[in-house]
């Protein structure tokens, strides 16, 4: 489990937060804070995974808290969750070691979706060896971002990117580009080719499962279930 503190003046929507935190698989809120000093004073008995920072606090800047964190080496993961859009903010945001930035208002699925990317980083990166090549390397990072519709390759349009996706998801347990493209309402040709692209951009699997005399079958399934 990723273990998550939520640091949010406002009540309401830090119960929001933690629930939306709570709904996703494999996160858990270990607790919350309402000021950048209790965060940090939490964060002093406690190891979490990631906190999920509200950047405007009633006691003290967000950002200063990341750059605390840091000096006090811990290795939690920040997301700003904020409503702030000044792309000064965002640039200094990421000078401060924030991973995400989740702009509010927001839904769940809003939220969900950045969860996922971040836990597939996590896992990605989760392992004690040395990359292969830097391939490896900037597919790991690509997974905080999840796949950018706008430089889709020549052909692929974002409605069957979304029709594959959500095929995808429905199996659980993964399935072949046959069965994808099935439910997507393509060819296996053409799921094929777009689940090929969700591998190559950290978000799908590809696994060789055997099931009789010959060649294995790709199966492929959607890295956002996992971790």
């Amino acid at each position: 489990m990723i273990s998550v503190l939520v640091v949010e003046d406002d009540p309401v929507a830090g119960e929001a937060h933690e629930m939306y935190v709570n709904r996703v698989d494999g996160f858990e809120v270990a607790g919350r804070a309402r000021t950048g000093q209790d965060a940090l004073r939490f964060l002093d008995h406690t190891q979490v995974d990631l906190v999920l920072l509200d950047l405007r606090l009633p006691d003290m800047d967000g950002l200063a808290v990341a750059r605390a964190l840091r000096n006090a080496g811990s290795n939690a993961d920040v997301i700003a969750v904020t409503s702030a859009r000044d792309l000064k903010v965002v640039r200094a945001s990421v000078a401060s070691g924030v991973v995400q930035y989740l702009l509010k208002p927001f839904t769940f699925a809003a939220m969900r979706e950045k969860l996922e990317h971040y836990a597939r980083f996590r896992q990605s990166l989760g392992h004690d060896r040395e990359a292969s090549g830097q391939s490896e390397i900037d597919r790991a990072f690509s997974t905080l971002r999840g796949v950018d519709r706008a430089s889709l390759p020549k052909g692929m349009g974002e409605e069957t990117l979304a029709a594959v996706v959500s095929a995808l998801r429905a199996h659980r347990e993964g399935a072949a580009a046959g069965a994808v493209g099935e439910l997507a309402g393509v060819s296996r040709v053409t799921a094929r080719r777009y689940l090929e692209y969700l591998v190559d951009n950290g978000m799908a699997r590809r696994d060789p499962r055997y099931g009789g005399v010959g060649r294995p079958e790709m199966f492929y399934s959607w890295a956002g279930q996992h971790g």
